[in-house]
């Protein structure tokens, strides 16, 4: 049993170089094509460049004979629904404003399971890193990741205000320029405050076991 407590957590340096070129392929770069699409073309320019870049990702992937992730294709649907819903009413408001809902459905997800004691930060966690049962199924541990699943809805409703008072009182630039890198903070600020606490836990954990 003791064995079971007693895991390796990868190195936050070795989890950020693993994550730049997602956060760099599915954050920055939208937000500069999209952008370039439409100083350049007009919103219609702007819809059909993001909906290429996605497709391209894809075709490349392919090309080279490397697996398709799942939530590539996902986001490439979704992507495509966006991209029409918004060139049917002329508005990029409509464009951005899909996922942000999204966001908000997330955040009440993360809330939802704090009182039915089934904390959702525990399932994602469990998801990029295998954890052993017993070590999930220990009080401290379970109790941490409540809180961390309560962190977790925060930070998806603060992204939730921010993203809608951008859409509705400011400009689609002013909203791809300061949504961007805001979120990217509040999540990385997340993210770190996540991991330093849920090394205390296991540090915890593993001196409490005998």
């Amino acid at each position: 049993m003791e064995a079971s407590h007693r895991f390796e957590i990868p190195r936050l340096p070795h989890l950020a170089l693993h994550a730049l070129p997602r956060v760099l392929e599915g954050m920055i770069a939208p937000v500069v094509v999209f952008y370039a699409g439409l100083v350049l073309l007009g919103l219609g320019g702007a819809l059909i460049t993001a909906v290429a870049w996605v497709y391209g990702g894809i075709l490349v992937r392919l090309v080279r004979r490397r697996p398709v992730p799942g939530t590539l294709l996902l986001a490439a649907l979704g992507v495509t629904a966006r991209a029409a819903m918004a060139a049917l009413t002329g508005s990029a408001v409509v464009y951005f404003l899909q996922p942000t809902l999204g966001t908000l459905l997330v955040a009440m997800a993360f809330l939802t399971s704090v009182p039915l004691r089934r904390p959702l930060a525990a399932k994602v966690a469990n998801d990029l890193v295998p954890l052993p049962a017993a070590f999930l199924a220990h009080r401290r541990v379970h109790r941490f990741f409540l809180r961390v699943s309560l962190l977790w809805s925060l930070v998806f409703t603060l992204n939730t205000a921010l993203s809608v008072w951008l859409l509705f009182r400011h400009s689609i630039a002013a909203y791809l320029w300061i949504r961007t890198p805001a979120v990217a903070l509040l999540g990385a600020t997340a993210v770190v405050i996540s991991l330093w606490g849920f090394k205390r836990c296991v540090r915890g954990v593993t001196a409490a076991t005998p």
